[in-house]
Protein backbone atom coordinates (compact mmCIF):
# COMPACT_ATOMS: atom_id res chain seq x y z
CA UNK A 1 0.00 0.00 0.00
CA UNK A 2 2.97 2.71 0.90
CA UNK A 3 4.40 1.78 -2.66
CA UNK A 4 0.65 2.58 -4.09
CA UNK A 5 0.53 6.02 -2.13
CA UNK A 6 4.38 6.83 -3.26
CA UNK A 7 3.91 5.81 -6.66
CA UNK A 8 0.67 7.95 -6.83
CA UNK A 9 2.28 11.36 -4.96
CA UNK A 10 5.82 10.97 -7.74
CA UNK A 11 2.80 11.11 -10.58
CA UNK A 12 0.77 13.83 -9.11
CA UNK A 13 3.02 16.05 -6.92
CA UNK A 14 6.54 14.93 -7.12
CA UNK A 15 8.30 17.28 -5.32
CA UNK A 16 5.89 16.18 -2.51
CA UNK A 17 6.37 12.18 -3.24
CA UNK A 18 10.54 13.04 -2.72
CA UNK A 19 10.15 14.93 0.36
CA UNK A 20 7.90 12.30 2.05
CA UNK A 21 10.59 9.75 1.16
CA UNK A 22 12.82 11.76 2.79
CA UNK A 23 11.27 12.22 5.84
CA UNK A 24 10.41 8.29 6.28
CA UNK A 25 14.48 7.68 6.46
CA UNK A 26 14.90 10.58 8.79
CA UNK A 27 17.72 9.28 11.05
CA UNK A 28 16.24 11.93 13.69
CA UNK A 29 12.69 9.23 13.54
CA UNK A 30 13.33 7.05 16.51
CA UNK A 31 9.82 5.60 17.75
CA UNK A 32 12.43 4.10 20.02
CA UNK A 33 13.11 7.05 22.20
CA UNK A 34 11.38 7.74 25.57
CA UNK A 35 11.93 11.45 26.53
CA UNK A 36 10.40 12.20 30.02
CA UNK A 37 9.65 15.45 30.87
CA UNK A 38 9.63 15.63 34.80
CA UNK A 39 8.47 18.77 36.34
CA UNK A 40 6.92 18.15 40.08
CA UNK A 41 9.38 18.97 43.45
CA UNK A 42 7.34 16.67 44.92
CA UNK A 43 10.05 13.88 46.32
CA UNK A 44 7.54 11.01 46.11
CA UNK A 45 6.81 11.44 42.52
CA UNK A 46 10.10 11.45 41.69
CA UNK A 47 11.30 8.50 43.68
CA UNK A 48 8.63 6.61 43.00
CA UNK A 49 7.04 7.37 39.74
CA UNK A 50 9.35 9.77 37.10
CA UNK A 51 12.35 8.45 38.12
CA UNK A 52 11.74 4.79 38.68
CA UNK A 53 9.85 4.44 35.21
CA UNK A 54 12.62 6.09 33.30
CA UNK A 55 15.49 4.00 34.66
CA UNK A 56 13.35 0.93 34.03
CA UNK A 57 13.26 1.78 30.84
CA UNK A 58 16.31 2.02 30.22
CA UNK A 59 17.70 -0.64 32.21
CA UNK A 60 14.78 -3.16 31.08
CA UNK A 61 15.31 -2.13 27.36
CA UNK A 62 11.93 -0.52 26.93
CA UNK A 63 12.86 1.85 25.07
CA UNK A 64 16.69 1.55 23.01
CA UNK A 65 17.25 5.95 24.04
CA UNK A 66 15.98 7.13 27.44
CA UNK A 67 16.53 11.07 28.23
CA UNK A 68 15.16 13.17 31.66
CA UNK A 69 14.56 16.39 30.72
CA UNK A 70 14.27 18.21 34.11
CA UNK A 71 11.88 21.59 33.52
CA UNK A 72 10.72 23.81 36.37
CA UNK A 73 10.57 22.54 40.13
CA UNK A 74 12.23 19.38 39.93
CA UNK A 75 15.24 21.72 38.94
CA UNK A 76 15.33 22.45 42.82
CA UNK A 77 14.58 19.69 43.98
CA UNK A 78 17.39 17.90 42.32
CA UNK A 79 20.02 20.37 43.14
CA UNK A 80 18.66 19.93 47.29
CA UNK A 81 17.81 16.02 47.69
CA UNK A 82 20.61 13.86 48.12
CA UNK A 83 18.56 10.94 47.42
CA UNK A 84 17.53 12.46 44.46
CA UNK A 85 20.68 13.06 43.07
CA UNK A 86 21.69 9.48 43.69
CA UNK A 87 19.35 8.25 41.38
CA UNK A 88 19.84 10.60 38.97
CA UNK A 89 23.56 9.34 39.56
CA UNK A 90 22.76 5.69 38.96
CA UNK A 91 20.53 6.69 36.18
CA UNK A 92 23.33 8.33 34.16
CA UNK A 93 25.55 5.68 34.25
CA UNK A 94 23.49 3.52 33.19
CA UNK A 95 22.74 5.30 30.15
CA UNK A 96 19.97 7.83 31.14
CA UNK A 97 20.69 11.17 29.15
CA UNK A 98 19.66 14.02 31.63
CA UNK A 99 19.06 17.46 30.58
CA UNK A 100 18.02 20.13 32.59
CA UNK A 101 16.28 23.37 31.20
CA UNK A 102 19.14 26.54 31.68
CA UNK A 103 15.90 29.38 32.34
CA UNK A 104 14.38 26.87 34.74
CA UNK A 105 17.41 26.39 36.62
CA UNK A 106 18.55 30.14 36.50
CA UNK A 107 15.18 30.90 38.11
CA UNK A 108 15.89 28.80 41.20
CA UNK A 109 19.58 29.79 41.08
CA UNK A 110 20.41 25.89 40.61
CA UNK A 111 22.47 26.18 37.26
CA UNK A 112 25.97 25.59 38.31
CA UNK A 113 24.88 22.64 41.09
CA UNK A 114 22.80 20.90 37.72
CA UNK A 115 26.18 21.33 36.00
CA UNK A 116 28.29 20.27 38.47
CA UNK A 117 26.45 16.87 38.86
CA UNK A 118 27.06 16.63 34.66
CA UNK A 119 23.99 17.32 33.63
CA UNK A 120 23.34 19.20 30.40
CA UNK A 121 22.23 22.53 31.21
CA UNK A 122 20.60 24.81 28.16
CA UNK A 123 17.50 25.84 26.40
CA UNK A 124 14.78 22.87 26.25
CA UNK A 125 12.35 24.67 23.76
CA UNK A 126 13.87 23.63 20.98
CA UNK A 127 15.27 20.40 21.12
CA UNK A 128 12.11 19.21 23.50
CA UNK A 129 10.32 20.64 20.45
CA UNK A 130 12.61 18.59 17.73
CA UNK A 131 12.01 15.72 19.93
CA UNK A 132 8.04 16.13 19.46
CA UNK A 133 8.56 16.07 15.52
CA UNK A 134 11.13 13.61 15.54
CA UNK A 135 8.94 10.31 16.81
CA UNK A 136 9.81 10.33 20.42
CA UNK A 137 7.46 9.01 23.18
CA UNK A 138 7.22 12.03 25.20
CA UNK A 139 6.07 11.87 28.52
CA UNK A 140 5.50 14.06 32.01
CA UNK A 141 5.71 13.70 35.49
Amino acid sequence: MKILNFLFLLAFFPAVAINSSALENNPADNPDKLVVIWTSDDPYVAERVALMYTHAAKTAGWFSEVTLIIWGPSAKLSAENIKVQEKLKSMQEDGVVIEACIVCADEYGVTDALKNMDFVVKGMGSPLTDYLKGGAKVLTF
